[in-house]
């Protein structure tokens, strides 16, 4: 199977271009044979770059809740057009997309991995675990509810969001669900993606896809709140891709892309990974399940239960 990461340039806290780039890449992707498609990070509509750098910490700041509620403005609802559009797309490529949004539910913003099947349409919408450090400022707290793999071809393909990578228990809630392919997505550096992407694939004995974003400052648009203080920095914000493809035995197909936008395209033998599962395969052989007790609870958490009647 033919696979990709798409290392672009998003269109920053803009929904509708931001959707037209997706479906050019997804377009792209198409044409050069790609079953497989993976997007960064809340590539729609766009990682909130500014908090780290503007003391987003601040409370009750006015010009940080200006920016918090052009964020929330710009997020997506997973039922809405931008979202649809993209699975239209989709469907009529033939190309399995791993898209990452900013998901807004009412008040709140959510990092949110979307998979969506060309024959199927969405089929999964994980929330980040866990936002890291200064994201917890701009991001809920997701859930297990998307901690699922999703046929593809000869794969079963699962995804998680940056940090959460890191994460054992997520990791393994996926590898227990028959993953071999592993997607993890990113703001975008090659910082962050030169040792997990392998990690992931030595452990997981699985392909391991690695796909960040082109980002920097002069990207935020005029009006946003903290644009002239992100200028006034005079420094990179530093996203510059970092995409890369493992194979299941640890080596680099593709080593970690920096600096350009394209297409990150590998192709995966679905037989590698049943000749490094040999020796090692984390959820059966080697799971010892008879002294380590796992449980998964995907329940989607909603604030509320409403009983009526």
């Amino acid at each position: 199977m033919r696979i990709a990461a798409a290392q672009a340039r998003p269109a920053w806290l803009d929904p509708t271009a931001g959707t037209k780039v997706v479906v050019e890449w997804l377009t792209k992707a198409a044409a050069a044979g790609v079953q497989l498609v993976a997007f960064p990070e809340t590539f729609l509509s766009g990682y909130p770059i500014w908090v780290a750098d503007t003391g987003g910490a601040r409370f009750d700041d006015p010009v940080q809740k200006a920016a918090y509620a052009c964020y929330l403005e710009a997020a997506v609802t997973l039922d809405g057009p931008q979202v649809a559009t993209v699975r239209e797309a989709v469907g009529d490529l033939g190309v399995f997309c791993y898209l990452g949004i900013t998901e807004r539910v009412r008040g709140t913003v959510y990092c949110t991995l979307v998979a969506i099947d060309p024959a199927r349409g969405v089929v999964g919408a994980h929330r980040k675990l866990m936002p890291t450090h200064e994201e917890r400022m701009v991001w809920g707290i997701g859930d297990g509810h998307g901690l699922r793999t999703h046929e593809v071809g000869a794969f079963r393909v699962g995804g998680l969001s940056c940090w959460e990578n890191w994460m054992p228990q997520a990791r393994h809630a996926l590898y227990a669900d028959g993953e071999t392919l592993h997607i993890s997505t990113w703001p975008g550096s090659k910082r962050n993606t030169k040792d997990i992407t392998r990690f992931v694939a030595m452990e997981g004995r699985v392909y391991s896809l690695a796909v960040g974003a082109v980002l920097d400052y002069a990207d935020v648009p005029a009006g946003f709140p903290l644009r002239d203080e992100l200028l006034a920095l005079g420094k990179p914000a530093g996203y510059d891709g970092g995409s890369a493809v493992a194979g299941p035995n640890g080596d680099w197909l593709v080593e970690p892309v920096v600096g350009e936008e394209r297409l990150v395209i590998a192709d995966l033998d679905p037989a590698e990974i049943a000749r490094e599962r040999q020796n090692f395969d984390p959820a059966g052989h080697y799971s010892r399940p008879d002294v380590f007790a796992v449980t998964v609870d995907r329940r989607r958490r909603t604030p509320a239960t409403f009983l009526d009647g």
